[in-house]
């Protein structure tokens, strides 16, 4: 199946006047992309950043809130206060030398609302110190954290609808869920194709294009548990 978790790493091209070599990389590695701070477990997760590289690495580490995720509406709302906010990140700055490994705490520090409060915490390479005069072109490989910070009563509930050649999924309920193992066989029970894969955020909607005469199967997971429906 597609492995929704795996999230791609954003990459960030600068030039920069450096001593190394042209096509230089600085690499970071996260121990975690996707931190889900259900009810009854710690409000706080800890993320290892480990600079796999043979350069000092100078990274940051950057919070923000997503509004109304996976809708039109979907907006990045940065707040320097965490009070506000509602989530705490630190450090924001750290200084890693070459296979240094270092802890980046994440913290809900507001109650659990009526519904999700999704954060992105984008933990990047910056340009550090430059110390000679050679031009070249390094690759900087950042990531995009996934927070989810969910209500006390979880409600995944999604609903469908058909339209022709399309099914509308709806997440209707007041916490995210992952779609996935999604297939469409016959009558039969044979012929089966695969369907994509998803993340459904509350308000949210997801169109596929499926056949029209034949059912369409999910896994519907919420925090951990998963069901398989049939739409």
């Amino acid at each position: 199946m597609t492995d929704i978790r795996a999230l791609l790493p954003r990459i960030l091209l600068a030039a920069l006047a450096l001593t190394a070599s042209p096509g230089a990389r600085a690499n970071l590695v996260l121990s975690q992309v996707i931190l889900d701070l259900v009810p009854g477990t710690p409000q706080a997760q800890d993320i290892e950043v480990w600079n796999n590289s043979k350069e000092r690495s100078y990274v940051v580490a950057e919070p923000v809130e997503v509004k109304a995720p996976g809708t039109p509406e979907e907006q990045r709302v940065t707040q320097p206060d965490p009070g506000i906010l509602g989530l705490l990140v630190t450090p924001q700055r750290m200084i890693l030398e070459p296979g240094q490994r270092r802890l980046v705490r994440v913290a809900a520090v507001a109650p659990r609302g009526a519904r999700d409060r999704i954060y992105r915490v984008a933990i990047k390479p910056v340009a550090g110190e430059v110390t000679a005069g050679n031009s070249a072109l390094k690759l900087m490989v950042g990531y995009d954290v996934l927070v989810i910070y969910r209500p006390e009563q979880l409600d995944g509930s999604v609903s469908a609808q058909r339209s022709g050649g399309s099914i509308t999924f709806r997440n209707s309920g007041n916490t995210n869920v992952e779609m996935f193992e999604g297939k469409q066989c016959d009558a039969a029970g044979r012929a089966c194709r695969t369907l994509p894969s998803n993340r459904l955020y509350p308000g949210a909607t997801w169109q596929v294009a499926v056949d029209p005469a034949n059912p369409v199967e999910y896994r519907v997971a919420t925090a951990g548990q998963s069901v398989v429906s049939k739409f």
